[in-house]
């Protein structure tokens, strides 16, 4: 077989993947630990050869060379078209050009270690392992599922092990870390109760000379050969493999689905900034929220979200730290290596920790991301360069805060409605009819302004997924809604919800309960699926069912639109809502449960963070003197992105319901249905709310909002 010349290493870092529980909470049943083929007792050093001694190479060197020093490892030779520096080997180690020249030096090496680039792995491992001898593989192992499958019917007919180069699945960790997804505390970290969902994030920062270091350095392929050097296959690559560890997705077929979402902000053809949602075959959601455009690098993380608390381990570090209502515990865990853990798999039969056949789910991500459409570029006004020459670097701001919105939210970066994202086609449409939005093209005083309705359909379980509204923009195109805030990835744009309607979360999130005197996390959250939408210029209509925790159907709604161009700056959005009680029902808040001061649940718009923001009424000025307060209307200023704005709410004809107001913590308005006492409606009966809300660019003053309040 042709080997090809071997380059530097793939991964230039020195820190690499994350561990996880030896038996598995999201996989159908735990892993058979791989038994080496004949155990050999020594009592000389092992043989060993290193394919790459650049890049991560260098790891290698450095460890081999403490190994050899406790007399464990002889290093035998090295391959490599740019050999090491003088005095950088023994003197017995023999130096090759490739591996070729290597294999026929009869050094009969019993392990040789590859670390090479990604698109090299296939074919020095398949030679590697018909040579006889036993295989360390740097990861990504392959570059393809192909390849992967090919590899491994290779080890089996050689009958050779084969350890991949996760290294932090040695961490003593992964023990604590498997009976905290099961449910159980351990010796060193309390309980986080039943595990919701993992997440791993990855901020780290690399320059163009990053990219320049070799032809393979961010590309997708190479002389037709697959390469696949993006965030989440290499530099983060341990991000998702420890996330899938923990997961106890260790086979392609523990995970039942695999999306991607692939963004680049530099030149060059792979990811650099990426987000990667799974779930197992048992219903654990797992998302990585990945990149290389940071403002600073950080440690990576895998977090484990439980009901009771969060565990998250830094894997390079074997930290984890536990956070629950009591407080917070950190403890830092040892870790095997992987070289000496192989060693002992060949000498005792000591189970690997980073088996071949192990990666079967990194693989089947890597594979997505393979045969995925190609990475979408960042447009430049959405790229912030820091630095000159080949030591600038992209940044794409506020990202930080957009991986945590894409963890928590399990969402990718097309349902967080980024302006630099791929537009989310199939979960959103325009409220009103396309022509209207045209209406008044040319001027931009006369443009009709922009509501986004989104079906929310896809969004996770515990957000209570549930239509909406955002964006919303005034006429000159500021956006004045949020939604998915990492505060509260509950909050969504312009909508109506409650948190209790018999039992079921209808809000998002915790569940506040009079027993407990708390928030509480429940399997209890309902849907608000929707039965059919129109359509029109300047009216619409969606038709809708609230489904229980269990799927029954609670309500039926109708929820209508219409929109009014008052001024060249102003706009007018009337929303509707009549509610059926299908069966009795009793219609519930947190405030109706005795959280004082927390009645919220109704109609509820979620603002973006805007600076100098000023909430006020006819008789009342600032959060604590609004919120609670029942006036015919209530009013937001603020400096949004795009320019200051400002919202005026008028309250429902149909009820003196009080105004919720946060502005302190986080920006959001509602109008409360149930604030102190829960609202009971036979079945058949109805209710109807009616809320107004002006839109309006620049800053209103009291006598501009009472002129438009009296013309309601």
């Amino acid at each position: 077989m042709d080997t090809p010349s071997i380059e530097s290493i793939t991964s230039p870092d020195p820190h690499r993947a994350a561990p996880a529980p030896r038996t598995t909470p999201g996989s159908r049943t735990a892993p058979t630990p791989q038994k080496a083929p004949a155990p050999v007792l020594r009592t000389s050093a092992a043989r060993i050869a290193l394919v790459g001694v650049h890049g991560f190479g260098t790891h290698h060197l450095h460890n081999l060379h403490r190994l050899s020093a406790l007399g464990v490892v002889e290093l035998v030779a090295v391959a490599d078209p740019n050999p090491p520096s003088a005095g950088a080997l023994p003197g017995t180690t023999a130096v090759h050009e490739d591996l070729d020249a290597l294999l026929a030096g009869d050094h009969h090496p019993d392990v040789i270690i590859v670390a090479t680039p990604i698109q090299t792995h296939a074919p020095l491992a398949l030679s590697v392992l018909a040579s006889h001898s036993h295989l360390y593989l740097e990861k990504p192992p392959v570059a393809s599922m192909k390849d992967f499958l090919r590899l491994k019917e290779a080890a089996t007919a050689a009958g050779r092990s084969v350890q991949i180069g996760f290294q932090s699945l040695g961490s003593h960790a992964l023990a604590a870390l498997e009976q905290l997804a099961n449910g159980d505390a351990t010796e060193e970290l309390p309980g986080i109760g039943t595990l919701k969902g993992i997440s791993a994030t990855g901020r780290w920062v690399r320059d163009r000379a990053y990219y320049k270091r070799s032809r393979w350095a961010g590309k997708r392929s190479l002389d037709g050969v697959d390469v696949v050097d993006g965030v989440a296959t290499n530099p983060l690559a341990h991000a998702i493999a420890t996330a899938l560890r923990i997961a106890g997705a260790r086979q392609a077929e523990d995970l039942s689905f695999v999306e991607t979402d692939l963004y680049r902000a530099n030149d060059i053809e792979a990811d650099d900034t990426s987000v990667i949602r799974m779930k197992t075959v048992n219903g654990l959601p797992i998302t990585c929220a990945l990149t290389l455009c940071a403002t600073e690098s950080v440690e990576p993380y895998v977090t484990l979200h439980g009901t009771e608390g969060t565990a998250v381990f830094h894997y390079t570090e074997d930290r984890v730290t536990v956070r629950t209502e009591a407080g917070e515990t950190t403890h830092v865990f040892g870790r095997d290596d992987l070289t000496e853990n192989l060693l002992q798999h060949l000498s005792d039969g000591t189970a690997l920790l980073s088996p071949l056949d192990h990666s079967g789910a990194f693989m089947r991500v890597l594979e997505a991301i393979r045969t995925a459409e190609a990475p979408a570029l960042i447009p430049s006004e959405f790229v912030t360069w820091v630095g000159s020459g080949d030591q600038a670097h992209a940044v794409i701001p506020r990202i930080e805060d957009i991986l945590e919105r894409a963890t928590l939210s399990h969402a990718t970066f097309s349902e967080l409605s980024l302006p630099w994202a791929r537009p989310d086609a199939t979960g959103s449409e325009a409220l009103f009819a396309p022509d209207a939005e045209s209406e008044g093209a040319g001027d931009p005083s006369e443009e009709a302004p922009t509501a986004i309705f989104r079906k929310g359909s896809d969004l996770a379980t515990a957000l209570s997924p549930r239509p909406y509204l955002h964006p919303v923009t005034t006429r000159g195109g500021i956006v004045v809604t949020d939604h998915l805030a990492s505060d509260h990835v509950w909050h969504l744009g312009a909508g109506f919800a409650l948190q209790d309607v018999n039992g079921s979360n209808f809000w998002g999130g915790r569940s506040y309960r009079r027993s407990a005197g708390k928030y509480v996390d429940l399997n209890d959250h309902g849907s608000i699926g929707i039965a059919g939408v129109t359509h029109g210029p300047d009216h619409s209509t969606a038709d809708l069912h609230w489904l229980a925790a269990d799927g029954g159907l609670l309500l039926e709604e109708r929820r209508t639109f219409r929109r009014s161009l008052v001024t060249p700056r102003t706009w007018r959005l009337d929303i509707t809502t009549e509610l059926t009680a299908v069966v009795d029902a009793s219609l519930g808040s947190p405030g109706s449960h005795g959280a004082a001061g927390s009645g919220y649940g109704g109609f509820f718009w979620r603002l973006p963070v805007n600076a100098s923001p000023r909430v006020f009424s006819s008789t009342a000025e600032g959060e604590p003197a609004v919120h609670g307060s029942v006036t015919p209307w209530l009013a937001w200023t603020g400096e949004f992105d795009g320019g200051p704005a400002t919202l005026v709410f008028g309250a429902p004809s149909e009820s003196p319901d009080p105004w919720f107001v946060r502005c302190s913590g986080y920006p959001a308005v509602g109008s409360a249905l149930a604030w102190d006492t829960a609202v009971e409606l036979a079945a058949g009966d109805s209710l109807t709310r009616s809320v107004t809300v002006w839109i309006s660019d620049g800053i209103l003053g009291t006598p501009d909002i009472e002129e438009l309040v009296s013309a309601r």
